[in-house]
């Protein structure tokens, strides 16, 4: 994943994306406009929601965040919120459950309607019931993207069209 989004150079080999070598390109804009990262453990700011998910495009129209939330399956808890779009949610999301927390950096990663998404351990520090939710926007998301799962089980990426089995830094397996 640091590969990817350019943190460290390739010391082997090179990482294309449709035939054009990443690291010829600039890495914010990789970073801004090609990848849509969903991690284990969502960083969240002590600001609004809105905000929260405007991070991922600070030029968003209000409308565009509010259609994030809609795609990442969390308008209906928002608006259930104190203050709706406008509720503060504390420092690193300490006003929100784990599941809606999940769900905002889900919005915060589609509203700039990446090509790439990312998904690093994005359910496995959920309750099952969360994660049922989580796992349900993901399925509906993944639609018409090319989506990179980073997970420990394999429940996670059964219905992966390729699963590449990584086992001391070496891929180990392909199916």
């Amino acid at each position: 994943m640091n590969l990817l989004e350019l943190f460290y150079p390739c010391e082997k080999g090179e990482i294309t994306l449709d035939s054009v070598r990443l690291e010829s390109v600039d890495s914010l804009w990789v970073r801004g406009s090609v990848f849509g990262l969903i991690s284990q453990e969502p960083t969240l700011f002590a600001e609004s929601i809105k905000e929260n998910i405007r991070y991922g495009k600070p030029s968003a129209t209000d409308e565009e965040v509010y259609e994030a939330a809609r795609q990442a399956n969390a308008y209906s808890f928002i608006m259930e919120m104190p203050s709706g779009f406008d509720t503060r949610v504390g420092e690193r999301g300490v006003t929100v459950s784990g599941g809606q927390k999940q769900r905002i950096a889900i919005a915060r990663a589609l509203i700039k309607d990446p090509k790439v998404l990312i998904l690093d351990e994005a359910t496995s520090a959920l309750d099952s019931e969360s994660e049922a939710v989580v796992q349900a926007t993901l399925e509906k998301v993944q639609k018409g993207r090319t989506v990179l799962v980073i997970a420990h089980r394999l429940s996670t990426v059964q219905n992966a069209d390729l699963i590449a089995v990584v086992e001391d830094g070496r891929v180990a397996e392909v199916t």
